[in-house]
């Protein structure tokens, strides 16, 4: 019963837009005060659920978990209780224990703005890996169950209303790809204040920097653009809008697991092109 208890309390954390990181024992040699496979969560709060055998060793994992929560990449630990005094529980052990350690992430959510070709086609690539999307586009033509049938939400409004009846979660990932440049700039200003984890917008270096001024012209500091992917997606070519798909999708997978190429430094090199013009 406890451990169906910890699944639903992940499941309920991923929902809420929180982290978390499970530890599980893994491998047990001699005698530990637990048993392999036990796990403990460990919630953003520092709170847990489940244990591993409590002591200075669920301490020291408390305190990794902290820690993977933070970087988000999974730690392996070891534990020779025979050796380390400090882990001496009141216990007749002596056994050494392997704990994983990894972290539990909110559920990865997706606004796209626009609902044409690439739109389609980037809907299509993101659900597969694993992101929740919703779509909002001003034409019920385009933004409809028809075409983005498992989408968690499709808003067929004007841009300017939608906008503000939108709750977007800390680390959401937003991709501007509408069909024109003054709603790609009026939904970017909106954007650049929101508690993204990701934030891409289509169209040439040429027609980023003019947004990028415009906006600058109506009181948008330069500093809100440094972190917009924009060219959006990996540079690999794309032309066709599965191609351009794939590639915003690969620029965000890269972000979501803390991935360094070299795209993801775009928005300081459009910044650094703006000073310079």
């Amino acid at each position: 019963m406890l451990s169906m208890d910890l699944y639903e309390e992940i499941v309920a954390l991923r929902r809420s837009g929180r982290k978390g990181a499970v530890a599980t024992i893994t491998n047990v040699r001699g005698s530990i005060p637990s048993f392999q496979t036990a796990k403990m969560l460990v919630r953003d709060d520092g709170s847990i659920v489940g244990t591993i055998g409590g002591g200075c060793v669920e301490a020291d994992v408390w305190q990794a978990a902290r820690e993977v929560m933070e970087e988000e990449r999974s730690r392996s630990l070891t534990f020779n209780l025979n050796n380390n005094p400090s882990f001496d529980t009141g216990l007749v052990c002596g056994g050494t224990l392997e704990v994983f350690v990894e972290p539990i992430l909110p559920v990865a959510e997706l606004f796209i703005f626009g609902a044409g070709h690439v739109a389609a086609n980037l809907y299509k690539v993101a659900t597969i890996a694993g992101f929740t999307v919703s779509v909002i586009d001003d034409r019920t033509a385009y933004a409809n169950r028809e075409r983005f049938p498992d989408a968690r939400q499709v808003i067929a409004e004007d841009f300017d209303k939608a906008l503000p009846k939108l709750d977007v979660p800390e680390g959401a990932y937003i991709v501007i790809v509408t069909r024109g440049h003054r709603d790609d700039m009026r939904i970017l200003q909106w954007a650049v204040d929101q508690p993204t984890r990701y934030l891409g917008m289509i169209g040439s270096r040429r027609k980023v920097l003019s947004i990028y001024k415009e906006l600058e012209s109506q009181g948008v500091p330069a500093t809100k653009f440094e972190n917009v992917h924009a060219p959006i997606g990996l540079e690999i070519g794309a032309v066709t809008p599965e191609e351009i798909a794939v590639a915003i999708v690969a620029e965000m997978i890269a972000n979501r697991h803390k991935v360094d190429v070299g795209t993801l430094s775009k928005g300081k090199d459009i910044k650094e092109r703006l000073e310079k013009s």
